[in-house]
């Protein structure tokens, strides 16, 4: 900063910045129009016109108006434009405010579909390749976050999905068509993105889910084509299709499925997984020891019906189910129940047994992943029903 002195006084030392003794990133304008070679001295006061014509402004904040009876060290070069911004108070004034808030974080909605061969399953698992895995990398690669995406359901190893849904946060303000257009770029190509789009911050993929639809493909000619294996169920043999039809009937309403969902060791595979309701029970009163409460087995399935589907390849058995949750391995369970049922393994009449017995050995045997698919996933309100595109 130059120093002051009153008019008529000798200035017996000042200091002229130039503009030598700033160092501006390339791009930038310095902060002083003033110019000089060198510094140079004067015993003269400065006239007031000149004073006068060495008001800067300030943007955004004030205009310093010199005083008339101060002098200030002036060069002798001539000024080479215009002046920019500057000012004559010995204390510092800042220029620009750099508090700034955080960023608001923004739900997101993504609807995806995958071929689940390679994968699995959806949930994200150390030294495994995941669906959930995939995606959070992909996003950690684009935006420098990485969310842990939550899917509406946690579809097994080898399950397929025509519209999976995914909800997370991101601070990043990416454009939704940037992060779609991104994201298929750095995904690989068993997994697309097929919406990308802003949510409210209240929605959860798997929460706010209202009710899912499941497929199941069951392929009827007696040679399976190489390109088709990955997604069906091959069956040969004769089966009663309508046996079959009336078997799947008996499956709507609400039951308990205990008799359908996994029987392997562990919570996840016992059907009580992330979908699980929390058992309606009250809580116990202290005095008396019962034991805790378990999640609940009873969902309630809104269609459940079988298909004939024509294909290029050959006819195909289409097992479609809605409900308002499923249990782990729960469809396929079903389907594997029901297509004993078109074998004569089983009656139509042995299946209201089979739901009351809430046993796992009293149901048919589990059908493969590979022909399972994640067909729709259903929320409250026209905005949040996702359905293959």
């Amino acid at each position: 900063m130059p120093f002051f002195k009153t008019t008529g006084e000798p200035l017996r030392s000042q200091i002229c910045v130039c503009l030598s003794d700033f160092r501006c990133q390339p791009g930038r304008r310095a902060p002083f129009a003033l110019r000089t070679p060198r510094p140079v001295r004067s015993n003269q006061p400065v006239p007031a016109s000149t004073l006068r014509a060495l008001s800067f402004t300030i943007p955004g904040w004030l205009t310093v108006p010199t005083r008339r009876n101060l002098s200030i060290s002036h060069s002798h070069a001539p000024l080479r434009r215009a002046p920019l911004s500057g000012n004559l108070l010995i204390g510092p004034i800042p220029v620009t405010n750099f508090s700034q808030p955080a960023p608001r974080l923004q739900t997101w909605k993504l609807t995806l579909a995958y071929d689940g061969t390679e994968f699995r399953g959806w949930q994200v698992q150390p030294g495994e390749a995941t669906v959930q895995g995939e995606l959070q990398t992909a996003l950690g690669r684009i935006t420098g976050e990485s969310p842990l995406p939550q899917g509406s359901g946690r579809t097994d190893a080898g399950v397929h999905a025509l519209a999976q849904v995914a909800s997370f946060a991101l601070q990043a303000p990416i454009p939704p068509e940037n992060l779609l257009r991104a994201l298929n770029r750095t995904l690989p190509p068993s997994i697309r993105i097929l919406e990308a789009r802003p949510a409210p911050s209240a929605f959860h993929a798997r929460h706010s889910a209202v009710a899912k639809t499941y497929e199941y493909r069951v392929f009827r000619e007696a040679l399976c084509p190489p390109f088709l294996a990955r997604y069906v169920y091959a069956c040969p043999w004769p089966m009663d299709v309508e046996a079959m039809q009336r078997s799947a009937r008996l499956f709507e309403g609400e039951h308990d499925f205990s008799s359908f969902a996994a029987a392997d060791p562990g919570p996840a595979s016992r059907g009580i997984d992330a979908e699980a309701e929390p058992d309606p029970r009250p809580l116990p009163r202290p005095e008396f020891q019962v034991e805790p409460p378990t999640p609940s087995t009873v969902r309630r399935v809104f269609s459940s019906t079988w298909e004939q589907r024509p294909s290029e390849a050959g006819d195909l058995l289409v097992y479609r189910v809605r409900g308002n949750g499923f249990l782990h391995h729960m469809v396929r369970n079903l389907v594997g129940t029901m297509l004993d049922v078109g074998r004569g393994r089983l009656q139509v009449g042995e299946i209201p047994g089979i739901l009351a017995a809430r046993s796992r050995s009293a149901a048919g045997p589990t059908a493969p992943a590979r022909g399972l698919f994640l067909h729709s996933v259903e929320y409250d309100g026209q905005d949040f029903i996702d359905k293959p595109k």
